[in-house]
């Protein structure tokens, strides 16, 4: 979220980052907005300091016994006192409006970030490793499998009962695919946590609307969130065979009923700063949770839908940085080099994205996609994502630190980032892994947390 004096001193640099971001110039609407709002406020402030001049000066009349101009100056407090609720009314909702607007602007992108409308204008920082296909690794499979080929046929992965229970978008895993999922998440967990300094945080799953609203998942994503209302919220009448309970779901922000389904642990997790004054001493912290993430993915219908590349329940190994401004670009290379190190001790072959202004986040100025390579697909597919956001997070959050020396507050740095998406770590690993009578070879940083196996095969 924007600061409106910093658009009034940077008008133009501004409307050039939200040109780059295929918007059109926004600064003069906002300007106009901001004057509404000035305006307002400064009627009402002189409404109110004229009451106040106005009490001097009936006690200065009734003082003189001039009873004649007290009942007259009476009379205009009277007429003050009911056009103050009024123009504190217009003062409201020109400060709503503005604030309004400037929620639903994106983050301005760095200079350095590639201009493209989409996918297609990203560019490639660098590539670790070679395809399986080239080194061996895949000796004996002439026709690589899909993940979801191999784990139907090992009778390991189940997405027709899963959709019995919840709908597409869901699978069921047994056995020791589901072990190794769990295997992987507890790996990355243990990597992030031990050899990367970040602190291990086991956050609520659900968040009320201010904590989505401060990572800027609403109001923008209100469609592709899970929202949570107890049963004694939802009208009876909702609750039968073909009705509509999303008729009860209000899309304004601060329903107090109301609880999401985290889409992602960077929600709970970048919120643990909110409306704080942290110390530079403190700066950076760095957290990291392994939770379960929920998105309804209505942006994406009908992609994807075999497998388990997008679904709508998902595991995911979260990062997120908070630090001083001047920190936050080196953070940022850092925390691409965690997400790395994890697929370079699964020896898996990925490369580096620089994403280009069409195609990164609401609220990034600057991300990375990592894109492992799954034979299966013959394609490259994202498996993490790590962003730096500026203080675009922190002003919605109200998050800021003081300096060494007590200046301040400043609003911190927020960062965020896939360290990695576990269900996209599976798929690569089964098809990485995957050898010529169906089985999956277990790669060795897992074999610990998997007990030793060391191949997983069908169940006799």
């Amino acid at each position: 979220m924007y600061d409106i004096r910093w658009i009034r001193e940077n008008a133009e640099a501004f409307d050039r980052g939200l040109q780059r971001r295929g918007l059109e110039k926004l600064s003069s609407s906002l300007l106009a907005l901001d004057d509404q709002r000035r305006a307002a406020i400064g009627k009402s402030q002189a409404a109110q300091e004229r009451r106040n001049a106005l009490s001097k000066e009936i006690g200065k009349a009734m003082g003189q016994k001039d009873l004649a101009l007290a009942e007259q100056l009476k009379a205009e407090v009277a007429s003050l006192k009911e056009q103050v609720p009024e123009l504190e009314a217009q003062e409201k909702a020109a400060v709503e409006a503005l604030n309004a607007q400037l929620a639903a602007i994106p983050n301005t992108p760095f200079d350095e970030v590639p201009d493209g409308a989409d996918e297609l204008g990203n560019v490639l920082l660098h590539a670790h490793g070679t395809k399986p296909e080239e080194r061996g690794l895949l000796t004996g499979v002439n026709d690589p499998k899909e993940h979801f080929e191999l784990g139907e046929a090992l009778g390991q992965m189940d997405f027709e009962t899963a959709a019995k229970l919840s709908g597409s978008r869901f699978v069921v895993l047994e056995r020791q695919i589901a072990r190794l999922n769990r295997a992987i998440g507890q790996f990355m967990l243990d990597t992030h946590v031990e050899e990367h300094g970040y602190t291990e945080v086991n956050p609520p799953l659900m968040v009320r609307d201010d904590a989505m609203f401060g990572t800027a998942q609403l109001p923008k994503f209100f469609e592709d969130q899970f929202a949570a209302y107890q049963a004694l919220d939802i009208e009876a009448e909702n609750l039968g065979p073909g009705s509509n309970v999303g008729k009860i779901i209000t899309r304004q922000v601060g329903d107090p009923n109301r609880h999401w389904l985290i889409p992602t642990a960077e929600v709970p997790l970048t919120n643990l700063v909110r409306e704080s004054i942290l110390s530079e001493e403190e700066l950076p912290r760095r957290f990291t949770a392994l939770t379960p993430c929920f998105r309804a993915e209505a942006g994406s219908a009908g992609r994807d839908t075999r497998g388990m590349l997008r679904q709508h329940q998902f595991e995911k190994v979260e990062l997120v940085s908070i630090t001083a401004p001047e920190k936050s670009r080196e953070e940022h290379e850092r925390m691409l080099s965690c997400a790395e190190n994890v697929l370079k001790k699964l020896d898996l072959h990925y490369r580096v994205m620089t994403l280009c202004t069409g195609d990164m986040g609401f609220a990034s100025q600057k991300t990375y996609d990592i894109e492992v390579w799954l034979p299966g697909q013959k394609t490259y597919r994202e498996i993490s994502s790590c962003s730096v956001c500026g203080d675009f997070q922190a002003r919605r959050m109200n998050a800021r630190y003081k300096t060494r020396d007590g200046k301040g507050p400043f609003f911190v740095h927020t960062l965020n980032g896939s360290g990695t998406a576990v269900g996209r770590a599976l798929i690569a690993v089964m098809e990485n892994y995957q050898n010529a009578d169906g089985s999956i070879t277990v790669p060795d940083a897992l074999v610990p947390y998997m007990r030793g196996v060391t191949r997983i095969e069908k169940a006799a």
